[in-house]
């Protein structure tokens, strides 16, 4: 069985024209697969009967990922599903969305690579969760539709998309790239690639490869540490250079695509949030040209707390008077467990 999220355009032009059929009936269904979300192939109704019997019978089906449980933060922005996949997996992804006044919404999907992760940070609840299995493209792309339908019937439209959510996105290298280039085909979802960002925690391999693939998007890697030791504490799998590799791999990426490169570190009070570790920070980034994103941890089960405010943006006036270009990053959520695999984690309790 293969699923037709899984097929890319040109692939979807072979299908069709070697089933006989005319080449505009592969416009006719990425158009629907894409901007109608079908839930089957009866939904299809502007492609010919035969033509979907045809794909049937060939073992083309239109997967779906099933929403299970909703949860919305108490000003409404942020919105967090639980969804089934085919075979009983759960996964979540979250729908962010920042207003200014009556103009149209930013609304950018944050979307899971893995069930579990195997990098194991240690105030991550995902990083907590172990490892089940990595998800298919079709099954990454399925969590931008299912939200996209959302919006369509709010007279709205997904404008970013952040591989963000449970998991590695760079372990699960080859399936995260074949649902970039799904999501920003002009004949399939048709995103903008400058509006999708691919976070990771620092596979070196992965981000070499990704500098290859001409693609314009964002990339953001979580550093948390200015030092090794302190960096091992947090992300366990660190290699023993991983600050220095990853400072190299801010540059190499930005040589190579000309795409800036954001760092992100989780503020954890009494960790990393010292003005001491800042000063560690800026002197280490300095001149570096990275924008630092500074985000005060979501609580976990770890124990793992936020610093207070007057401790956030002391850290942040350290780093810009060291001349290092940051933002802290506006809080959305924490009321509905939108950290990662927190809803997942507090659900399966009851599955």
């Amino acid at each position: 069985m293969t699923d037709l999220y899984r097929v890319l355009p040109e692939e979807v032009d072979e299908l069709v024209t070697n089933m006989g059929q005319p080449r505009y009936r592969a416009d006719q269904l990425l158009h629907m697969l894409y901007h109608e979300f079908p839930k089957d192939m009866s939904d299809m109704r502007q492609i010919p009967s035969e033509m979907r019997k045809v794909l049937s019978s060939a073992g083309y089906t239109i997967g779906s990922a099933n929403e299970i449980h909703r949860v919305v933060s108490e000003d409404r922005q942020t919105t967090k599903l639980l969804l089934k996949l085919g075979d009983g997996t759960l996964i979540e992804t979250v729908l962010m969305q920042y207003r200014k006044g009556n103009s149209h919404p930013r609304s950018t999907i944050c979307v899971s690579t893995q069930v579990g992760c195997q990098m194991g940070c240690t105030f991550c609840a995902t990083g907590q969760m172990g490892f089940e299995r990595n998800l298919k493209a079709e099954e990454i792309v399925a969590q931008v539709l299912h939200f996209a339908s959302v919006l369509q019937e709010r007279e709205e439209h997904v404008t970013n998309i952040v591989f963000m959510g449970m998991g590695e996105p760079l372990a699960n290298y080859a399936e995260t790239i074949r649902a970039v280039r799904l999501l920003t085909h002009a004949r399939a979802f048709g995103l903008g690639q400058r509006h999708i960002t691919i976070s990771t925690v620092g596979v070196m391999k992965g981000i070499d490869s990704l500098a290859d693939e001409d693609l314009q998007i964002g990339l953001a890697i979580s550093l948390h540490a200015p030092n090794d030791e302190l960096r091992r504490k947090l992300v366990p799998t660190a290699g023993p250079n991983s600050v220095k590799d990853l400072i190299s791999a801010t540059r190499s990426y930005f040589k190579k695509t000309g795409r800036r490169v954001t760092l992100e570190y989780a503020l954890i009070d009494g960790i990393n949030d010292s003005p001491e570790i800042a000063a560690e920070l800026g002197m280490l980034l300095k001149g570096n040209g990275a924008h630092v994103n500074l985000i005060p941890v979501n609580p976990t089960a770890g124990g793992f707390k936020r610093p207070r405010w007057k401790r956030i943006t002391e850290f942040e006036r350290v780093l810009r008077e060291s001349g290092v270009n940051c933002t802290v990053r506006v809080e959305k959520g924490s009321e509905i467990s939108a950290a990662c695999g927190q809803l997942r984690t507090d659900m399966t309790k009851n599955f």
